[in-house]
């Protein structure tokens, strides 16, 4: 049984659908202020469609982007600001190569910083 796209999800439907286990949402709750799902009668959770979609962000943020919680959350918090703050966001977007050449060249770069640990850390 599948709901509806704007119908509210418990933790364990969201859990599920989203593949993220239900601990790792209510550290999230902790860690972004931005996501609060409503909580009812035993404390539980429901989430709100917006709920959902923050929660797919953080998610992309965090486990396909690379952020940081710490990065995530202002990442976040500048796109609540809205358009002003558009000058600040390259500074809080990842680095992500353009063309094949820009991941080859990112590539050498990181075994060379790769080589130069491995050689100070068999002096050390």
């Amino acid at each position: 049984m599948t709901k509806e796209e704007g119908a509210f999800r418990t933790i364990g439907e969201l859990s599920k659908e989203l593949s993220i286990k239900p601990h790792i949402l209510r550290y999230w709750e902790d860690q972004f202020a931005m996501l609060t799902p409503l909580k009812r009668a035993g404390a539980r959770r429901h989430y709100r469609p917006e709920d959902v979609e923050m929660v797919k962000m953080i998610n992309r943020l965090l486990n396909e982007e690379g952020y940081t919680i710490k990065g995530a959350r202002k990442f976040l918090a500048a796109r609540r600001r809205g358009p002003e703050m558009v000058e600040d966001a390259p500074q809080l977007l990842p680095l992500v190569a353009k063309t094949h050449e820009d991941n080859s060249l990112m590539l050498a770069e990181l075994k060379s910083i790769r080589d130069q640990l491995t050689h100070a850390l068999s002096e050390a």
